[in-house]
């Protein structure tokens, strides 16, 4: 059953069945009756476990069929700015300014994967709030856009006028703000921010475990 992949799949990550439940948007302890019940789960609930957890395999745990995970993408490096996306060594929480210094910022090597064809460029990542969909020193794919663009519920990494933060971004019930959502709700809350703050903001599109 579905329900016991996905407890297959939560003991293999040493995820709580809480922090579970937290990072889809399940009410507490609603999994543990279902799973005790042999219950059934929605499609919603289903769209967003592959959406949070996105190296479960679609196939295997809808079917059973293949493997848990999805097979590593292939990925390599290249000093040829000609040939993949530039990855810039610095982190965007700390201090990511492409659009402002781009003379002075220059790419580090290019990434060339065949993953995220919509990213612009690669850099790193650290914090622990969107954990388990992007994880502390993970390399973070970026598609620059405009506060027009956003698409409520997707990933974002956004500057604004004194920091920078990566979140989930959603509708605010107050005219002229954004609500900030982590993954990790744990250990972290939801924050409301004046769309007026935002200098420039990113599509996350992609994200992998640093292999260089």
């Amino acid at each position: 059953m579905i329900l016991d992949r996905i407890k297959l799949y939560i003991d293999t990550k040493g995820i709580s069945i809480a922090a579970f439940e937290k990072s889809v948007g399940m009410s507490n302890a609603s999994f543990s009756k279902s799973l005790k019940n042999n219950g059934a789960i929605g499609t919603d609930k289903l769209e967003n476990i592959l959406s949070v957890y996105s190296d479960i395999s679609p196939e295997w745990l809808l079917t059973g069929q293949g493997d848990m995970l999805k097979e590593e993408p292939s990925l390599s490096v290249s000093m040829n700015p000609q040939e993949g996306t530039p990855y810039y060594d610095v982190d965007f929480l700390g201090g990511f300014d492409l659009q402002e210094n781009s003379q002075a910022m220059v790419p580090a090597l290019n990434i060339v994967a065949n993953i995220c064809p919509r990213a612009e460029m690669w850099c790193n990542i650290t914090g622990h709030s969107m954990e388990p969909t992007i994880s502390h020193g993970d390399i973070i794919a970026l598609h620059k856009c405009s506060v027009e663009d956003i698409q409520y519920g997707e990933v974002y990494a956004v500057v604004l006028d004194t920091f920078r933060t990566v979140k989930i971004l959603r509708k605010s019930s107050t005219p002229g703000m954004l609500k900030f959502v982590p993954v990790n709700k744990e250990e972290f809350d939801e924050q409301e921010f004046s769309i007026s703050r935002i200098l420039q903001v990113y599509e996350v599109v992609g994200s992998i475990r640093r292999f260089f």
